[in-house]
């Protein structure tokens, strides 16, 4: 097959959970569909003392799911291999690197390999430097690195991993995962905006009048309390995940829809984004944590591995202001937490309303029209809505608000490549359009970190909100007290 992808997969972490979950069903649904085929290996490492065969079961179980064929299956796992490896070891990567070399001739690999680093980041320094010193990296064919996220836990510990990942790799090498940019709906932001003149022409502070955004999950903290009450939803969903969704959103349209163009411009709307002194965080954010509600009996503080003191956020909502000709004056609400009302990922653009309403004496029903919002569904469902007003059928001239809504069918979602597929997908062709560079990384944490120095400061209890709500009051009156509210309320409105 021609479009078929040479290269030695390294994954360090490899009897984790990230590597079982997602990482191994995705190299299976590759090759699969032929991308990767007979050219590729694998190799797992991790401080366990396992043999190729017990990998090689390990893998089979992550893929059960695919009900892969018993040959499907047997070609797949042939490609697996297991190295016990302690990452401070010298001697171990000469090992590593005498195997990898190995499997580049058996599998005629052209010294193509993909490092993928699923482990804690204190790690990623080593790692990088001995695959420097040890010549694991080829110098014909490519060689990447593959990054998770955290990447630090402010801009300080960010840089400081930064640089020593960049002792070794170029900028164009390093592949930063962020896996919501996986998400095809993320992918039709771009679509939706640049691809009709009707909304890129009014994508402006002429004609809109606020952005919301909302990631919200109905879940807990589930068993990652431990990690979770280190980080919070600031640092676990705003730093990476929403100041991403924001970047896309206020972007300037890029002169060609490629890489470099989308990443410089991305950069330049992060730039832009003001950064507060610690007054005007409190005025423009809130957070807040969950108390048991609804839809779960628990505290946060009560979860398995969080401090009973913790003072930590699992909600978080604030208002952005870009300042820049394109968005003076509009302000980007944000919103994540846990436990709120259902899970879902969505964007509203509210469009300002008409200078005058006309209707003003006919419509008993309206003092002011109702808002024109165009809505970007991300999760569960993918698609987009259209609020258009238009007139109540019968006697009069009451105003009717009608929705053009279009969602992609969950058959059309089965078959979409999972977030992950499509990303591994995108390193093995060196295309870095959805991973998040450095300069986005360290201006992202600059925004954050003045937000968390100024809570780190405060000496009063967090808010709470009850499991099922869509977070604490506060995070409601941020919108009142601007005349505004939020446009996607769950609890109180038929969606």
């Amino acid at each position: 097959m021609s479009h078929e992808k040479k290269a030695l997969f390294i994954i360090f972490g490899g009897t984790g959970d990230l590597a079982k979950r997602k990482l191994y069903p995705s190299l299976f649904r590759l090759f699969r569909k032929g991308s990767i085929n007979k050219h590729f290996a694998v190799i797992g490492t991790a401080r366990r003392e396992w043999s190729d065969d017990y990998f090689r079961e390990v893998v089979t179980d992550s893929i059960q799911s695919l009900k892969p064929s018993q040959q499907e299956l047997a070609d797949f796992i042939s490609h697996f291999y297991y190295q016990s490896h302690n990452v401070n070891d010298t001697e171990e990567y000469k090992i590593l690197g005498n195997l990898a070399n190995e499997l580049d001739s058996t599998y005629e690999l052209e010294g193509n390999r993909l490092f993928y680093l699923a482990m804690a980041p204190r790690f990623f320094g080593t790692i990088s430097k001995h695959i420097k010193s040890e010549k694991i990296m080829t110098e014909h064919g490519f060689s990447r690195l593959v990054i998770e996220k955290p990447f630090g836990t402010d801009f300080e510990t960010a840089q400081q991993l930064n640089s020593e990942i960049a002792a070794v790799f170029n900028e164009d090498q390093i592949f930063r995962i962020d896996h919501y940019l996986g998400k095809e709906m993320i992918q039709n932001i771009s679509a939706v905006r640049f691809g009709n003149n009707i909304f890129e022409s009014l994508w402006n502070h002429r004609y809109i009048d606020n952005v919301q955004i909302t990631l919200a999950e109905d879940l807990g903290v589930e068993e990652r309390g431990g990690y979770y009450d280190q980080s919070g939803a600031l640092k676990d969903m705003v730093q990476n995940h929403i100041l991403q969704v924001v970047a896309l959103l206020a972007m300037e349209p890029p002169t060609l829809f490629s890489e470099e163009a989308i990443r410089t411009e991305k950069i330049t709307a992060l730039k832009a984004i003001r950064v507060y002194n610690d007054q005007e965080v409190k005025e423009n954010f809130v957070r807040g944590q969950y108390v048991a509600g609804k839809t779960a009996d628990t505290n946060y503080k009560e979860e398995p591995g969080v401090d009973e003191n913790s003072q930590t956020e699992t909600f978080v909502a604030g208002k952005l202001m870009i300042d820049n000709f394109r968005w003076a004056g509009v302000p980007f609400y944000i919103r994540t937490g846990k436990r709120l009302s259902e899970k879902g990922t969505r964007i509203n653009i509210v469009f300002k309303s008409t200078p005058i309403n006309v209707f003003r004496e006919a419509d008993t029903s309206h003092k002011d029209l109702p808002d024109n919002i165009l809505t970007i569904y991300i999760q569960p469902t993918e698609g987009f809505s259209l609020t258009l007003n238009g007139k109540e059928v019968g006697d009069g001239f009451n105003i009717d608000p009608v929705k053009l809504n279009y969602r992609h069918s969950q058959e059309n979602l089965d078959n979409s490549p999972e977030a992950y597929e499509k990303l591994l997908l995108d390193c093995l062709k060196g295309d870095a359009t959805n991973f998040t560079h450095w300069d986005e990384v360290a201006n992202s944490w600059k925004i954050v970190d003045t937000v968390r120095e100024t809570w780190d400061k405060e000496t009063t209890d967090i808010p709470t909100y009850p499991a099922g709500s869509m977070g604490p009051h506060c995070a409601f009156d941020l919108l009142e007290k601007d005349n505004r509210q939020w446009v996607w309320e769950p609890d109180s409105w038929d969606k």
